[in-house]
């Protein structure tokens, strides 16, 4: 069995598709579904079980697990609302949460992939898995950034495959019920169907209007990489996860544009409480990721968010 948490989620409902595509079906997914809307995410999946996030952890912390045989898990559960200040809830979910897994997979030497975030880095403009660069601006990279110390601090009892997957700016299907966290080529796609203009940032920081840069991979490429790890358990370490070259937010609302034929671009005041909390520039260092001797070749704004649009008209 393989354990998806966060698998009614965005990048945890690609992953089940994605293993079901190889013929694996025998997929125990863990999530919070307070927000029901997620459940949409799982019609199509073909998966063993399902179990809520809070009776997963109690199992896993009270020894109740000795019917699973677990080969593998994929940690994609967090609170990944970057714009959420509750401390004590991100650390809950997104830290402690990790510890627990980590730990469970340690003693029983279960192949451990977890969701890591390039929100480490904040607005440095360095994007290489090193300490000397990681600066995150919000609660959201601090917890994602706190248990990528507390991995490296425990590398000497890492026995089986561990890895963390630092993702940039992911987009694609099954991210709808993410609100103001979804992608931008999602909300400009409705913006653009609605009003028939699309709404970019002006300038900030040095950069012209909407042209902010930020590495967005598509969701797609996020599966790939994920399974990729699954397939070498003899490979483990903290890697970027973005197609290692940046792209404008004009280049992503005009694959928009392109892809419906129609549509103009309007740019709006940036906004206040962003100020200082807000990654203008991000583009992936992925030597760590190629040395691993992962090849695989990542999807353009242009070709990915045609390919999303497409997807999306098929629903």
């Amino acid at each position: 069995m393989i354990v998806v948490t966060g698998g009614a989620g965005f990048i945890g409902s690609n992953l089940v598709t994605a293993l079901n595509r190889r013929g694996i079906t025998d997929i125990l997914v863990v999530d919070n579904l307070k927000n029901g809307v997620k459940f949409k995410n799982l019609i199509h999946g073909k998966i063993s079980d399902y179990i809520d996030k809070v009776s997963f952890i109690d199992k896993i912390k009270q020894g109740q697990v000795n019917g699973w045989t677990i080969e593998a898990i994929f940690h994609q559960g967090a609170c990944s609302t970057t714009t959420e200040w509750d401390g004590r809830y991100i650390m809950e979910n997104n830290y402690e949460y990790s510890k627990t897994l980590l730990h469970f997979c340690l003693d029983r030497q279960v192949p451990f992939i977890y969701a890591s975030s390039a929100a480490v880095y904040g607005a440095g403009k360095q994007f290489s898995e090193n300490s000397v660069n990681e600066e995150p601006l919000n609660i959201y990279g601090y917890s994602k950034l706190q248990f990528d110390r507390y991995l490296r601090n425990h590398w000497s009892q890492v026995k089986t495959q561990v890895v963390g997957l630092r993702y940039f700016n992911a987009y694609g299907l099954g991210e709808g019920h993410k609100g103001n966290m979804a992608s931008v080529a999602y909300h400009l796609n409705k913006q653009l169907l609605k009003t028939g203009t699309v709404c970019l940032f002006r300038g900030c920081d040095g950069y012209s209007d909407g042209e902010q840069r930020r590495d967005f991979v598509y969701v797609e490429d996020v599966a790939s990489i994920n399974l990729w790890f699954l397939d070498h358990p003899e490979t483990s370490g903290i890697f970027n996860v973005g197609t290692g070259q940046s792209q404008s937010f004009n280049d992503v609302a005009n694959a928009v544009i392109s892809y419906h034929g129609k549509g103009v671009i309007e740019y709006i005041p940036f906004p206040e409480n962003l100020e200082g909390h807000y990654q203008s520039f991000t583009e992936a260092d992925i030597t760590a990721l190629r040395g691993a001797g992962c090849n695989h070749q990542f999807y353009s704004v242009e070709r990915g968010v045609k390919s999303y649009l497409e997807a999306l008209n098929r629903l």
